[in-house]
């Protein structure tokens, strides 16, 4: 079966000549970009060759096509046009990380050293505005610098937290007529696209790091606090910013029609380690009527399976998001409370594409043995791959320091599960 068909299969609840993988086809499902270099250097032996930095943010690096190749993986993914600082994708040139990685960033991608350490990094590159990121000295990924105005509650506007969704630009249409081309070429492989402008309220996008003066109400604090206290002007948000989401969805089957087969509409998280981080009547009240209106359309009109990520304990919000129109639930991190993996494919797996929770990354993965991680995965290929209604992958991104002995166990445990 080719990558493509595996992952229909999946996404069908079908069953395949093995389970479907992703490694790299969106921002939380992909790999460090210091973890790629040395899965590359190991496999391909290409000493010299520098990993392109393709979400900096997260610092996540490109699985190129020779990569793909060497690795039993299906899925290629669209990304937004711009990162979460605003740069393009272009105009690369050459970095070097704290670890000593060389690699290769977006030629809008300027760093200064930060006075408390580490380096600052700027919305768009533009050095002559306030930094929007800081990575500490030693680290290996960025956090955002909460740059909140006042706030004046005479004066709140909904339009300014509407700033970055807007209806797609002729630099959006010609970016996305590309990447459908991109994908044809492909064809062999499963097509995931992230939607832009279709995640309500995703912590990681209100304090707008792509933005060089934000406005509204960008503290994280502040914006948690907003949803009880300022529930109408965040009701309001929510349904402009459906509204345009609405339009260019449309705009974005028309351009990729059946090339697609995965849309990831949102990656606000309502979990934590411990449970669920909203209750269920607030999911309902705030986020639901959102939700079902996007996964709605997707569904009338076209053939997608839509993607909701959500990390943490998410166990009793499940029933909502199926209700709400999900197909794929991701990161299905189950380290976290009621998140049994034996439970969630018996009493979700008919309804709902688990994509994720092969391997643990919080523990297994980081500071395991390679056999502590062939038999993690081995096990969750074999709890949640019969019947399909499963695509492999990490609880979330790989990240830098991971042995590439314990990457190569995933893959090889992958292999091993197949069927003869």
């Amino acid at each position: 079966m080719t990558g493509r068909q595996r992952l229909a299969a999946s996404l069908a609840h079908q069953s395949s000549d093995r389970v479907a993988v992703d490694f790299g086809a969106s921002f939380v499902t992909g790999i460090h970009v210091s973890a790629v270099a040395r899965l590359r250097l190991r496999l391909l032996a290409d000493d010299g060759y520098r990993v392109k930095v393709i979400e900096p943010y997260q610092m996540l690096g490109e699985v190129d096509d020779l990569l793909l190749a060497a690795l039993p993986i299906d899925v290629v993914g669209v990304p937004g046009r711009k990162s979460m600082f605003g740069t393009e994708s272009r105009d690369w040139k050459p970095f070097t990380l704290f670890d000593g990685t060389e690699c290769m960033v977006p030629g809008q991608f300027n760093v200064t050293r930060a006075p408390e350490g580490g380096w600052h990094i700027y919305p768009e590159g533009d050095l002559t505005v306030l930094p929007s990121g800081h990575m500490p000295e030693g680290g290996y990924f960025f956090d955002s610098i909460i740059r909140q105005p006042p706030i004046d509650d005479d004066r709140l506007d909904p339009a300014d937290n509407l700033e970055e969704f807007a209806p797609l630009t002729e630099d959006d249409l010609a970016y996305y007529r590309a990447q459908k081309r991109w994908l044809e070429e492909r064809g062999d492989l499963g097509a995931f696209l992230v939607v832009p402008g279709a995640a309500f309220g995703d912590i990681a996008l209100v304090p707008a790091p792509f933005l060089k003066d934000p406005k509204g109400i960008r503290d994280i604090e502040e914006w948690y606090v907003s949803t009880v206290a300022r529930r109408d002007y965040v009701l309001e948000v929510f349904d402009r910013q459906c509204a345009i989401a609405e339009r260019n969805i449309r705009t974005l089957i028309d351009i990729f029609g059946d090339t697609v087969q995965v849309a990831m509409l949102t990656g606000t998280d309502f979990g934590t380690q411990r449970g669920p981080f909203i209750s269920r009547e607030a999911y309902r009240t705030l986020f639901q009527p959102f939700h079902r209106r996007l996964n709605a359309l997707i569904h009338r009109h076209s053939s997608w399976k839509t993607f909701i990520h959500s990390c943490g304990g998410v166990y009793p919000l499940i029933p909502d998001f199926i209700a709400s129109g999900f197909d794929v639930l991701n990161p299905v991190q189950c380290s976290a409370a009621e998140m049994d993996p034996v439970r969630l494919k018996r009493e979700f797996g008919r309804d709902i594409v688990f994509w994720g929770g092969g391997v643990d990354t919080q523990h297994t993965l980081p500071f395991g043995t390679p056999d502590d991680v062939y038999r993690q995965c081995r096990e969750r290929i074999d709890i949640f791959g019969p019947g399909g209604g499963f695509v492999f992958n990490a609880i979330h991104n790989i990240q830098g320091p991971t042995s590439v002995e314990n990457m190569l166990a995933i893959f090889r445990a992958i292999r091993d599960g197949a069927r003869p």
